[in-house]
């Protein structure tokens, strides 16, 4: 099992940038596709960026291609989330998840671990 702590949430301005990180411990981390999701206020939890165990392939929902980065360092056991021109509708918890599957996982319901989820707020 895997154990997922994130960091980086918080308060940040329309057009700004925020970085999320995940730091895994537990088996073996790059025995895991990674990826993001999100969960709005009223909303059921969403896709967002997700990428494979080697972080050659990723993919992104379309409300956040070109604007949003997720990338690893294995070596560090920790998944990252580039966020820039963040716009108030990205105001959101931001969940970190591990697949144990092959390729990129594109939907909440294939992940097997979640991480407690780190809110960030953007303001107009």
């Amino acid at each position: 099992q895997v154990q997922r702590v994130e960091s980086g949430g918080g308060l940040v301005q329309a057009g700004g940038t925020r970085r999320l990180s995940c730091a895994a411990s537990g088996r073996s981390f790059i025995s895991y596709a990674m990826g993001w999701c999100s969960q709005g206020p009223g909303n059921e939890r969403e896709f967002g960026a997700a990428m494979t165990r080697s972080g050659r392939y990723t993919s992104y929902t379309d409300s956040v291609t070109g604007r949003f980065t997720i990338y690893r360092d294995n070596a560090k056991n920790t998944v990252y989330l580039k966020m820039n021109s963040l716009k108030p509708e990205d105001t959101a918890v931001y969940y970190c998840a591990a697949d144990m599957g092959v390729g990129v996982p594109t939907g909440p319901n294939e992940y097997d671990y979640w991480g407690q989820g780190t809110q960030v707020t953007v303001s107009s």
